[in-house]
């Protein structure tokens, strides 16, 4: 079990040394180098989808800070939005230019602009998350390092209607059966949580896999805010740390009746997924076209072959999760099922911009899409296999979004994994 603890604390400060895009002791020289691997576009003014009354989070804590322009580097705010040379860049537009010739001049422009769309539908359908439209004005770039997840004091009534909107509309759950300890619950007790896992071990493999993620992240997520805990305020400083509590409310087996313990076994679930998705797609990251972009070509190099070493890490590990038996049926309906997972799933990605806390809405958006492109990874694996080793790749793509998404959220259930020792160790002596 040491060895094993040891891997997973060493691949979180592999994954956080790739994330803040520098190593050892030195200090990011620019804003705009710090700003590189953590910095995400994102746009936290999109509308709530599903309902009106939302109420927006007032407190200091729930603010999002976002980078300025002259701190994001030119090659990133490029239209590409992908890990990729100037050079890419003008394939893709050929690429662009190319598919339009394939068109008959003769139809009228506003048919072109059409048959483009479908193009664009046709990229994005193997996408587990709707992404936000990195060109719309209200889009922000937004350094995750100057703006942590942690306790930001947005909870109650709000925060659980997003995840009751998760867990009772998006899990193929019927409303008849409760949750355990859900506040929709008319009444707690035994029959409710044997009802509830009596129905979810009826379910096929997929489905509960489904729920376990939900789950998991739900866990990893409250693991993030019960370690960095708001603990003091003075007008001098704020002081952030371990609350026992919270964790125990959250995952105690006494105190949640056995959820707890349950929640945490979803969190290693998650984990698994994560990190086996991160040893499929390798061969992406290997291919000479990929690219990483500091502004400095010395520093590309460098973070490429970090990060390469990190990934075959990954794929050396000896425990990964085998999801060869998703989606394995009949044919026709695998193919059903599995276009019914990936669209509960894009759902779950819209209802992140009803999320009051615009910290939270960022973090969780992040999270969700990490997640999304983890599961777009597991199955494109025939599409990663068949991938030319030069060149653009068609059938298989992570535009740059996907990368920084896959790799953040890798590190916060890495880190939610590693604050879990950190819990087991300040509840030894606690009775």
């Amino acid at each position: 079990m040491g060895r094993r603890w040891v891997f997973l604390i060493g691949l979180v400060g592999a994954v956080w040394l790739l994330g803040s895009g520098h190593g050892g002791q030195q200090p990011p020289v620019t804003a705009a180098q710090r700003c590189f691997c953590q910095v995400r576009v994102v746009n936290l003014k999109r509308p709530c989808p599903f309902w009106n009354d939302i109420s927006q989070c007032g407190r200091r804590d729930c603010a999002v800070r976002p980078c300025q322009s002259d701190e994001v580097p030119d090659g990133i705010k490029s239209a590409s939005y992908k890990y990729s040379e100037v050079a890419n860049n003008l394939i893709e537009e050929c690429e662009q230019a190319e598919r339009l010739g394939a068109v008959d001049e003769s139809l009228s422009e506003e048919t072109q602009k059409a048959v483009l769309q479908w193009t664009k539908h046709d990229d994005s359908s193997d996408n587990f998350c709707e992404a936000d439209d990195i060109q719309s004005p209200d889009a922000e770039y937004v350094d995750l390092l100057l703006n942590p997840e942690r306790y930001t004091g947005y909870k109650g009534p709000d925060a659980w209607k997003i995840w009751n909107v998760i867990y009772e509309e998006n899990c193929f759950k019927p409303q008849t059966i409760k949750r355990p300890l859900s506040p929709l619950a008319s009444g707690q007790g035994k029959s409710e949580e044997n009802t509830f896992y009596s129905w979810l071990e009826g379910l096929c493999v997929e489905k509960r896999a489904f729920y376990r993620l939900i789950s998991g992240l739900h866990a990893s997520i409250n693991v993030h805010l019960s370690a960095r805990y708001l603990l003091q305020e003075t007008w001098l400083e704020k002081k952030w740390g371990h609350n026992i509590t919270e964790f125990q409310q959250r995952f105690d087996g006494i105190l949640t009746e056995g959820e707890g313990p349950r929640r945490l076994k979803n969190l290693y679930f998650l984990y698994l997924i994560e990190l086996r998705a991160l040893s499929k797609v390798v061969p992406f990251f290997e291919r000479p076209d990929f690219q990483l972009f500091t502004g400095n070509k010395v520093h590309d190099a460098e973070k490429k072959m970090l990060l390469l070493e990190i990934l075959h890490e990954i794929k050396s590990f000896p425990l990964h999760f085998d999801e060869n038996s998703f989606f394995a049926g009949d044919k026709k309906e695998a193919n059903k099922l599995k276009e019914d997972f990936r669209l509960h799933f894009r759902n779950i990605s819209r209802i992140m911009d009803c999320v009051g806390c615009f910290k939270c809405r960022l973090w969780g958006k992040l999270q969700i899409q990490g997640l999304g492109t983890a599961l777009k990874i597991l199955f494109s694996e025939k599409l990663i296999a068949n991938m030319p080793e030069s060149g653009p790749s068609y059938e298989f793509h992570l535009t740059r979004q996907e990368i920084v998404s896959l790799f953040n959220a890798f590190g916060r259930i890495s880190t939610s994994v590693k604050e879990l020792e950190n819990f087991r160790n300040l509840l030894q002596n606690i009775h």
